[in-house]
């Protein structure tokens, strides 16, 4: 989706709608808002880029939205190149899987490729897959084949629904942040929603990364 406004308090960084919500309720019992944010920003799961970059980009993506795709195709290529590979910034990614139940298996699918260290190669072959029967268990096992991946391995992983858990509990934590569209961005501790060319990017990237270490 594109740019909106989510509850919270707007830092108005280069003009975009970047911002720290408010608690929301679906947040856990006894969980501040920092604590969900530095869940999320856990290096646990898929992610490009030096853990020591001095910026974290935190992408929310559901394989079903259009905005995410194109976001895959023509700004990440750019975000990779200028500040991923040259040590500026760590990406994690986290499924948002709320666009049903073809968006929560193709994220469980896409977990599975990652045990195999593949999520990279099935991320960008979901991407491409714009039919609405692409995400059925068998062109997902299909996908996997195709990457050489170990089918056996592969489908017990899928079959077992070994990280369903994982992508509701994500999900549930996302959504108490306020966020209700893909894509969406956590850039250290602010937060962006919306789908934005890379030159607008480009510039809060690099004014973040100016800033003081204590104000990002």
């Amino acid at each position: 989706m594109r740019g909106v406004w989510v509850g919270g308090l707007c830092l108005g960084l280069c003009g975009w709608c970047l911002l720290l919500t408010a608690g929301a309720a679906e947040q856990p019992a006894a969980w501040t808002e920092a604590d969900v944010v530095a869940a999320l920003k856990q290096p646990r799961g898929p992610q490009l880029g030096s853990p020591n970059a001095p910026l974290t980009l935190v992408e929310f993506s559901d394989f079903q939205c259009g905005y995410c795709r194109r976001f895959d195709a023509e700004t990440l290529p750019k975000v990779n190149e200028q500040y991923i590979q040259p040590g500026k910034v760590r990406l994690i990614y986290r499924h948002l899987a709320f666009l049903g139940p073809a968006s929560h298996t193709a994220a469980q699918a896409a977990s599975c490729a990652h045990d195999q260290a593949k999520f990279w190669e099935y991320h960008d072959r979901l991407f491409k897959r714009t039919s609405p029967v692409a995400f059925t268990v068998a062109r997902l096992k299909v996908y996997a084949e195709e990457l050489g991946l170990d089918a056996r391995a592969f489908a017990d992983c899928l079959d077992g629904r070994s990280y369903a858990r994982q992508i509701e509990t994500d999900t549930l934590l996302v959504r108490s942040l306020g966020i209700t569209g893909t894509p969406a961005f956590l850039l250290n501790n602010h937060l962006l929603v919306g789908a934005y060319p890379f030159e607008m990017f480009r510039r809060a990237l690099d004014e973040i990364l100016a800033s003081p270490p204590a104000a990002r």
